[in-house]
C-alpha cells in the first residue's frame, strides 16, 4: 500500500454529532457559524460520550475577550466521583482572538445572539458549532412551518407519483 494511502486511511474524517440545538433554527435565523473548541474536564468528555446532555436553553456571551458557553447541561458521570464537574457550569469556548472580535462585535447589535448549534466530535475532540442568530417573531415561525408543509406536500407529491407508474 502506497504511503499516502496509508497515511489517509488513518485521518480519522469522521465528523459524529453528540448534541443538537433543536430550537435554535426554529428561534433564531442564523446568520453566520464559528466552530470552536471547548475546555472540559474529563467526566464532562465520558458523560458526552454517552450522549447525556442538552443545550437547548445555552447561550454564550463574550466577556474580558473570552467566550463562554452558559446554561449547556452535561449530566454528571455515573461512575465519577466526588470531584464530578458541575452539570450547568459554564465552559469556556477556545476561537482565535479575531473570531472572538467578530463575534463581540455581532452580538453588541441588539437581537442577536450567540447560539449553539450542536457538539460534535472532530479528530477525538469535542468542538461547539456556534451560531450568531436574530431572534424570530412569531410571524417568521408561522411562515417557516408554511414553507415546511409545503415542502414535505410536494415530497409526498411526486412520491406518489413515482409510486403509481
Amino acid at each position: 500500500m502506497p504511503a499516502a494511502r496509508r497515511a489517509a486511511f488513518w485521518l480519522p474524517l469522521f465528523v459524529a454529532d453528540i448534541l443538537t440545538n433543536s430550537k435554535a433554527k426554529r428561534d433564531y435565523h442564523i446568520l453566520e457559524t464559528f466552530e470552536a473548541g471547548i475546555v472540559l474536564k474529563g467526566t464532562e468528555v465520558k458523560s458526552l460520550r454517552a450522549g447525556l446532555g442538552q443545550i437547548r436553553d445555552a447561550f454564550a456571551r463574550v466577556e474580558n475577550e473570552e467566550v463562554w458557553l452558559y446554561s449547556a447541561h452535561i449530566d454528571e458521570y455515573t461512575h465519577g466521583n466526588r470531584q464530578n464537574h458541575d452539570p450547568k457550569g459554564r465552559r469556556k469556548l477556545l476561537l482565535h482572538r479575531s473570531e472572538i472580535r467578530k463575534l463581540s462585535d455581532l452580538a453588541a447589535i441588539k437581537g442577536q445572539a450567540l447560539v449553539p448549534l450542536a457538539f460534535y466530535w472532530k479528530q477525538g475532540k469535542v468542538k461547539v458549532a456556534l451560531a450568531v442568530g436574530k431572534g424570530k417573531v412569531e410571524y417568521d415561525k408561522r411562515q417557516d412551518l408554511k414553507e415546511q408543509e409545503a415542502e414535505l406536500d410536494l415530497k409526498r407529491a411526486t412520491m406518489h407519483r413515482l409510486k403509481d407508474r
